[in-house]
């Protein structure tokens, strides 16, 4: 009888230890794109800042995003 328990408690534990190995090789994964499309985004965002047909817009005093002083003088 004790045989049994002990053997259904090993049998419980390779089984949790498996489940975390796998839960964390998974969202280690995840973790390593989110920062690939988040290093992406942000090289992406920098070079259109540099493109000349981009108006940056600046939050007014009232809320509202309006072009910045500089971008209006032409």
């Amino acid at each position: 009888m004790v045989l049994r328990i002990v053997i259904f408690v090993a049998i419980l534990g390779l089984i949790f230890l498996g489940v975390r190995r796998i839960w964390r090789d998974l969202t280690g994964n995840m973790r390593q794109v989110e920062a690939e499309e988040r290093a992406q985004r942000r090289a992406r965002d920098l070079a259109d800042r540099k493109r000349t047909d981009v108006v940056e817009l600046r939050r007014d005093a009232d809320g509202t995003y309006r072009p910045d002083d500089k971008s209006d003088r032409r």
